[in-house]
């Protein structure tokens, strides 16, 4: 297919770039799939799951932090410590409060 890129204009030389970009990035994923599907066939034979053999069992999930902190205007609204301080733990201390006060 030859397309004679001189003779097109700004409008359709940019359509046509975009789907260049799309159709490369299907190509790497289609190409990813097929990878990943050879892979898992392999691990089969020889007796184990791709998840196995990349550690990807392994993965542990971390358990939510426990809150330490509770707003004084309404206590269903805590804070663990960790992070950003929300705004009413920064304006309790700005008031005078301590930590302390605020703690659960």
């Amino acid at each position: 297919m030859l397309i004679n890129l001189e003779k097109l204009s700004l409008k359709e030389l940019k359509d046509l770039q975009t789907k260049v970009a799309k159709e490369i990035a299907n190509f790497e994923t289609r190409k990813k799939k097929e990878a990943l599907v050879e892979l898992e066939e392999k691990a089969k034979e020889l007796g184990f799951s791709l998840a196995e053999l990349t550690g990807a069992a392994t993965v542990r999930k971390r358990s939510p932090a426990v809150a330490k902190y509770a707003n004084p205007a309404d206590a269903s609204d805590t804070w663990s410590g960790r992070g950003r301080k929300p705004r009413w733990f920064v304006a309790a201390l700005a008031a005078g409060k301590s930590p302390d006060d605020l703690s659960i």
